[in-house]
């Protein structure tokens, strides 16, 4: 499976830019603002490292955020690692596609590619990584997670109907001026970001030959991914094998939940703490609760961006959203800065911020299937 995104530059190489009746008449505009179209350039977040943000700083992955460039984005998908292995090297010119002779496209002169990044999604597979790279905490990741945080995503009820992320939206939402019919009206706008996980940190290991603190018991972490107060007491031993199990409900507490926690309502006395979940439930659902996003991404493990030049656990972030204002807000409510000062909830308890530094995004269209190559230039004079 492989979808085609355009990035902004793209229509700036149409004839009249983005300001121009090409590009003006046939991208939607938000219902909230029509000044404003759905696709905007991606923006730091709240908590990344960046001249915005001047006090924000990592633990150990200070690497300032970089609003990438690209024309095109190439996403390729496959349950078999081979199949996505030969259709790179045909987009490479090797002249083959599955066994047989196919002549390349002809990129040459006309695109050049700047990255490429490896995700991959298989239970009990950050696991494997970890122990066969000897990751200090490779005993205390869940062995039957696809992720390297432990806790799977819940893909089922935390992720909207197709639709609902398009322009022309869904019964339970819609955000653009978008009409069925229109030139791009099944479009969406996907997200995508390059995240550096400090997984030393996620345990609360001090360095890697020290062992976890009481911070980093499943106890904890259940309630930095999820919601507070913990959603699973976990195991008697809170830390091998994840110290507790990796499937959890994803239950929508509702957009005024994290702001509940942060004043430490259902918390013990004098504790204040707001969920990853949480936070993004701030924003992240229509008005009767239905999701408003599609995940598309995976873990990795390179070397892409870190300072010292090693493998680290990644998180290859890539979603579908309706506009890039929703996704702009769904971040910060994400961050959840605003809480964090008005009701002085502590670093450490602030959903998963702390654990992530993101060293590269952008926003990117993807047009509907009838369109998806190289949108409006046959409408150009």
């Amino acid at each position: 499976m492989t979808f085609v995104s355009y990035g902004l530059p793209y229509f700036r190489r149409l004839p009249g830019g983005l300001t121009g009746d090409l590009v003006g008449t046939h991208l939607p505009r938000l219902l909230a603002d029509p000044t404003r179209s759905v696709l905007d350039e991606a923006v730091p977040a709240p908590t990344d490292v960046h001249p915005d943000n001047p006090t924000v700083t990592k633990k150990r992955f200070t690497v300032p955020v970089r609003i990438e460039t690209n024309d095109l984005l190439f996403t390729v998908r496959s349950d078999r690692a081979a199949v996505i292995q030969d259709v790179l090297a045909w987009f490479d010119g090797n002249g083959t596609l599955a066994g047989r002779p196919t002549p390349p496209p002809a990129f040459a002169g006309l695109l050049t590619i700047t990255s490429s990044r490896h995700m991959f999604t298989q239970v009990g597979l950050p696991r494997s990584v970890a122990e066969q790279n000897q990751l200090p905490y490779a005993r205390f990741i869940q062995p039957d997670s696809p992720m390297w945080m432990g806790f799977s995503d819940q893909q089922v009820n935390a992720s909207g109907p197709p639709e609902i992320c398009t322009f022309a939206g869904h019964p339970s939402a819609r955000l653009s001026t978008a009409r069925p019919g229109d030139y791009l009206d099944n479009g969406s706008i996907q997200h995508l970001s390059h995240v550096i996980l400090d997984m030393l940190q996620f345990y609360d290991m001090a360095a890697p030959g020290t062992p976890p603190s009481d911070n980093g018991n499943f106890t904890k972490r259940v309630q930095y991914m999820f919601h507070a107060p913990p959603v699973h007491p976990g195991n008697p031993d809170q830390l091998t094998d994840g110290g507790g199990p990796s499937f959890l409900p994803a239950e929508n507490r509702g957009p005024d939940y994290a702001e509940r926690t942060a004043r430490g309502i259902g918390l013990p006395r004098g504790e204040r703490r707001m969920g990853h979940l949480s936070t993004l439930q701030r924003s992240s659902r229509a008005s009767d609760g239905t999701p408003m996003h599609l995940r598309v991404d995976g873990p990795g493990f390179d070397p892409m961006d870190t300072p010292d030049g090693s493998s680290q656990p990644k998180l290859h972030f890539s979603v579908f959203v309706p506009t890039a204002d929703f996704f702009a807000r769904m971040r910060r409510s994400q961050a959840s800065v605003d809480l964090v000062r008005k009701h002085r909830v502590a670093e450490q308890d602030n959903g998963l911020e702390r654990f992530l530094t993101c060293t590269r995004r952008q926003n990117f269209l993807i047009p509907p299937r009838r369109h998806r190559a190289f949108p409006l230039v046959e409408l150009a004079d």
